[in-house]
């Protein structure tokens, strides 16, 4: 009893302890899943919060408002290359849809919370878990603030929030992903595994097999020597590459008198040349298949070569398809692995009409000297770092909370993006300026998550160990019916969502419940409607509804309070 006492005493003393314990257990059962669904940590940490909150624990607010900033300002750097993007160019159709969907995720909660009667705190928490975007909370919080109520009736609608938010949040992830996965396909008729595979064949894709942990792989190098009278005798090395036109097949080095040299567009050919050949396994085969004469040259064979991660900024890439860059004199030799989009780190499939994007990171392979040149054609080499741009970040987040502080009044209604607002649009805005003019503004992926996953938590941590002594009674109050309240809001808007996409905004089969995913910031569907289409494709529609729907909801938990106060 002695040392329970000593702990909660301490605790209450030292609050910052709380908080870091707070994390600890947040993360540690945050990361046990059931096929894929859990809890996740920002619903854990909220637990573990309202757990050790019952101690009593006082904590400042402005470390609560300087983490939430911080993670706004992250969320916006992430998805401002898509954001942009999508408002702007051919993702228009996506865009304009996400939007539909946003205001279908407010205008559901906001007549659910009129007809159960719940005070503003219940609907900010019922919004926030039942539409899965806790940041919502933040900004709700700060309106809530501003109405200019009396301090204790104030805690009492902020001490709803979470008591709301813990009860519809597992439904609101669980049940978006069974709606849009499970149910979507049935709902709109089609099989999402033959839609996947009909648009991959049609975009000229097909099933990649091999990679890491596998014996077989895509590309090889072969060793072979020009035969006298050969077809290959007198040609230039791209004329060469030429005679296999169905594949991408290039001449690396080549062994002439004993001595070797690297290969060049104009170098002419001559017999008895032993070439270093690349290109897709099954094309090399089928070249030694038809007589080639192998050689083992294991000198000639270790050529120096990479994989590079390349940020693409060049504004003549853009929006080019895979087909088209293939023929680019900077694409010789080079060959694509990977490609990364959006804040999510979306994995994109690799289709001849799939079509890069600024901000996309592309993983290329190649001799060094190859992918470096591409490298400058497509952008700049995204090298390993850990050195992020602080006085940017610092820079960023205070122009934006300084922008986001004004309020205008408009018919005596003041209006204002509130500091946290501000953080996230200034993100936003520098995160779009990242992609087109890379010197500047670096932050490296780790440190992105960091401000993203803790600053998040932390604000999160705060606010469960705040709430913590009122969310029992609160919780045992009105638990079943803000569940079924909860499941409702998460329902009917995506069930419509999937509806409108289909008939009016006529979306492919293979790309809608991707789309869908997105404009609801649902990963944990998206991983599931890959899973059930055997393919990434669906990835091709996340991207840049995420960027629109994870933007507006957060505003929505500001707009929410508007409505309804």
């Amino acid at each position: 009893m002695f040392i329970f006492a000593w702990f909660a005493a301490t605790l209450r003393q030292y609050p910052e302890i709380a908080i870091f314990l707070t994390l600890a257990f947040g993360y540690y059962f945050g990361k046990f899943t059931f096929k894929g669904i859990g809890l996740g940590s920002v619903t854990a940490t909220l637990l573990a919060g309202v757990v050790i909150g019952q101690l009593g624990i006082t904590i400042s607010q402005p470390l609560k408002a300087t983490m939430f900033m911080l993670f706004l300002f992250a969320v916006g750097y992430g998805v401002g290359p898509q954001f942009v993007r999508g408002v702007a160019k051919d993702g228009v159709p996506q865009a304009l849809f996400a939007v539909v969907q946003c205001v279908l995720c407010l205008a559901v909660p906001v007549i659910i919370v009129k007809m159960a009667g719940y005070n503003l705190g219940y609907a900010a928490g019922l919004y926030a878990g039942s539409q899965t975007i806790s940041a919502a909370m933040g900004l709700s919080t700060d309106a809530i603030n501003r109405l200019g109520l009396a301090a204790d009736e104030t805690k009492k609608i902020l001490d709803s929030i979470p008591v709301a938010y813990a009860v519809s949040y597992l439904f609101g992830t669980v049940g978006s992903a069974i709606v849009i996965a499970v149910f979507g396909p049935a709902l709109l008729r089609f099989d999402i595994a033959a839609a996947c595979k009909e648009y991959e064949e049609k975009q000229g894709g097909k099933k990649e097999l091999g990679g890491a942990g596998t014996a077989w792989h895509r590309w090889d190098v072969r060793a072979f020597r020009v035969k006298p009278g050969g077809k290959a005798v007198g040609l230039r090395v791209v004329e060469a590459e030429a005679l296999v036109p169905d594949a991408r097949v290039f001449i690396l080095r080549i062994r002439r008198g004993g001595t070797i040299e690297e290969a060049a567009g104009d170098t002419v050919l001559q017999e008895g040349d032993v070439l270093a050949v690349v290109g897709p396994r099954d094309v090399i085969v089928r070249l030694v298949g038809e007589g080639a004469m192998e050689v083992d040259d294991p000198e000639l064979l270790s050529v120096p070569i990479e994989g590079v991660d390349v940020y693409v900024t060049n504004k003549a890439v853009d929006g080019k398809t895979l087909a088209e860059l293939a023929t680019l004199p900077a694409a010789r030799g080079v060959y694509l692995r990977k490609i990364t989009r959006g804040a999510t780190a979306t994995t994109i499939p690799i289709l001849p009409n799939t079509q890069l994007q600024r901000g996309d990171i592309v993983t290329l392979v190649g001799r060094t000297s190859d992918t470096g040149a591409a490298a400058k054609s497509f952008g700049v080499a995204d090298r390993p770092t850990d050195v992020a741009d602080v006085a940017f970040i610092g820079a960023g987040i205070a122009v934006g909370a300084l922008v986001g502080a004004l309020v205008l009044k408009v018919g005596g209604v003041p209006l204002t993006l509130s500091t946290a607002g501000g953080a996230l649009i200034a993100g936003l805005v520098l995160g779009w300026l990242r992609s087109t003019r890379p010197s500047f503004g670096r932050i490296p992926s780790p440190t992105v998550w960091f401000m993203n996953s803790v600053g998040l938590n932390i604000f999160i941590a705060i606010v469960g160990i705040s709430a913590g002594p009122g969310f029992v009674n609160g919780l045992r109050t009105q638990g079943i019916s803000l569940f079924l309240w909860g499941a409702l809001a998460t329902t009917v808007p995506l069930v419509l969502g999937l509806f409108i996409g289909k008939y009016i905004f006529r979306f492919h089969d293979a790309l809608i419940l991707g789309i869908v995913s997105g404009a609801r910031t649902t990963t944990a569907s998206l991983g599931l409607v890959c899973d059930m289409g055997k393919s990434q494709v669906p990835a091709l529609g996340y991207t840049v509804t995420y960027a629109i729907g994870n933007t507006l909801l957060t505003i929505w938990g500001m707009v929410l309070i508007m409505l309804l106060s």
